[in-house]
């Protein structure tokens, strides 16, 4: 775990909108930590911090709430549509060595055969790992694959430790050749037999 996913969290004691705004004006972010049978914990996070850890799928955050110790994954991130300013997180437990499902991104690296694109099918993969080694994305390398080549979830090359919860046979990556190219030669083609008409 590296230091930057610890973040001192304030305890909430009041809740509704009207205190969540003034919270999220003040640079912090409503939150609630819940898991593993404990009441549910309401926390302020600081604002900036954790907006930076978050982009990261799956992130981890080491809280400190009050001197208590937190290790929690962030489950959901509400933001507002049309400003896309933070309203609420919700953070689950988990425990060292836990293992959690979660899904995580995918990633094609490399260049498909000449005249081909890969088309992804499945822009995540749901996987089964230990709480505190959380893949940040899964890769597939499409390079010099030709027309035709299907790559699904059973292929693809998982992190160390972990488990594939997604079916196996769920298509991943499909390398095909362009349709455009043949629309415009049947177009061309329709267009000498008119003419010859």
């Amino acid at each position: 775990m590296s230091e930057d996913n610890k973040v001192q969290a304030e305890l909430r004691s009041n809740f509704g909108k009207g205190f969540a705004r003034r919270l999220r004006a003040a640079g912090k972010i409503p939150a609630v930590i819940y898991g593993h049978g404990t009441d549910p914990v309401h926390v302020a996070l600081p604002g900036h911090q954790v907006s930076l850890i978050i982009r990261r799928a799956n992130a981890l955050l080491e809280l400190d709430v009050e001197g208590t110790e937190h290790l929690t994954l962030v489950k959901d991130v509400q933001k507002d549509p049309v400003h896309q300013i933070i309203e609420h997180i919700d953070l689950l437990v988990v425990k060292k060595g836990e293992k959690v499902s979660i899904d995580v991104p995918v990633v094609v690296t490399g260049e498909s055969a000449a005249g081909t694109i890969a088309n992804l099918d499945a822009t995540t993969l749901s996987l089964e790992v230990e709480a505190t080694h959380i893949p940040e994305h899964v890769e597939v390398s499409v390079e010099g694959l030709e027309d035709g080549t299907h790559i699904t979830a059973a292929d693809v090359t998982l992190p160390k430790g972990a488990t594939l919860v997604t079916e196996g046979d769920v298509l991943v990556v499909a390398i095909s050749i362009p349709a455009v190219e043949s629309t415009d030669e049947d177009a061309a083609g329709e267009a000498e037999e008119a003419a010859a008409e």
